[in-house]
């Protein structure tokens, strides 16, 4: 039985220049970026190769037509490596692009075509959320089913995970709240997954103590306090994705992907509308499994009884970043069954980790109560 992987090797450097430098970045390699984070970090790198900006084959999260449009693009080039310098949206992309022979990538997250890895790819987050650098998964919007998919294949891990805490200054205060409350949730959901065992446990306790210790302080100090741990809080996110790489994550991702797809709720932000609800009800289904470590945990750093840590972890984010309900997002109180529905139908990937089953008619009732 295997207990771990970590499908990659970990590099980390002061700056991007340092990196390419160290990687012999050269004309033979491929970066996927952002032009905003090309500017004022890229470009004075030197790096000798050819770039494609994500941004100019659409905006958000990623979808397949973003990905076939970059796909397209790429194939004008001759490159050995991808060097994908950017969020969850952009690694995600390159993830698919590393796959031999694509031609439509909904045939690739449909798994109608033969998936053979024949590029190299380097991951180089910019964010300090999806911990997508280290893991085998990519998720995309598929506009025709109105949903997010996920493709979770060894083909699919990056050979080299780049973590520079440089790009993290740059990060805006709602986006860096974004992706590290998606870290939490990575966590969070790795430790309770079936899947779960000592050596995980081990990556997501220091993700989960690292990040709510970072809240504690920014809830006191204000939100500048986040660019005196910048590196502590990229790896925190890396700690995460190493975690749930090996577990998966579960309901919180499944049920918050139809906000995505349908409303464009951002990752993260949908993520942390479900969050503490789910985790409520996986407590009272079965208190007295995995969860009552979790819960002694969460009580440790926040200094209340565990039975009322989603209470205060609600405070807590709440202070952090607002959220509201799914209907000011523009979700319909006749939309509960289709969303659970979809749920059901397209995210078993994601609810054979749950904690516990979920029925079709609680998860209907998790969408009523935060409707």
């Amino acid at each position: 039985m295997e207990l771990f992987k970590l499908g990659c090797k970990l590099f980390k450097y002061h700056t991007f220049s340092d990196f390419v430098s160290d990687f012999k970045i050269e004309s033979t390699d491929l970066i996927i970026t952002n032009q905003f984070i090309y500017d004022p970090i890229i470009k004075e790198s030197n790096a000798n190769c050819n770039v494609i900006f994500q941004e100019r084959y659409g905006n958000g999260e990623p979808s397949d037509e973003m990905m076939n449009g970059i796909l397209n693009e790429s194939k004008k080039y001759d490159f050995k490596r991808i060097i994908a310098v950017g969020g969850g949206t952009v690694i995600d992309i390159a993830k698919i692009l590393v796959l031999k022979d694509i031609v439509d990538v909904k045939d690739a997250f449909e798994r109608k075509v033969p998936l053979i890895k024949d590029k190299a790819l380097i991951a180089v987050p910019t964010t300090c959320g999806t911990g997508t650098e280290v893991t085998n998964i990519s998720i995309a919007e598929i506009k025709s089913k109105k949903t997010k998919m996920g493709l979770a294949v060894p083909e699919l891990f990056p050979d080299a995970a780049v973590l520079i805490p440089e790009f993290l200054k740059n990060l805006p205060y709602k986006f860096y709240m974004y992706s590290s409350i998606d870290a939490l949730i990575h966590a969070c959901e790795s430790y309770l997954s079936p899947k779960a065992n000592v050596y995980t446990k081990l990556y997501a306790v220091k993700a989960i103590e690292t990040i709510l210790d970072i809240y504690i302080n920014m809830k006191k100090f204000g939100e500048e306090y986040r660019f005196e741990r910048l590196e502590d809080v990229l790896i925190a996110s890396n700690c995460a994705g190493i975690a749930f790489s090996n577990t998966g994550v579960g309901a919180v991702h499944a049920l918050s992907y139809p906000m995505g797809g349908n409303y464009h709720v951002p990752h993260g932000l949908s993520n942390y509308l479900f969050f503490t609800e789910i985790f409520k009800l996986y407590t009272k289904k079965n208190p007295s499994g995995t969860i009552k470590e979790l819960n002694r945990i969460l009580s440790g750093i926040l200094g209340c009884e565990s039975s009322d840590v989603y209470d205060r972890l609600e405070i807590l984010l709440g202070k952090l970043l607002q959220k509201g309900k799914l209907s000011s997002y523009g979700m319909k109180e006749r939309e509960i069954e289709e969303f659970a529905k979809s749920v059901i139908t397209n995210q078993q990937r994601l609810l054979a980790n749950n904690y516990v089953p979920l029925s079709d008619k609680e998860i209907e009732t998790i969408y009523r109560i935060l409707l």
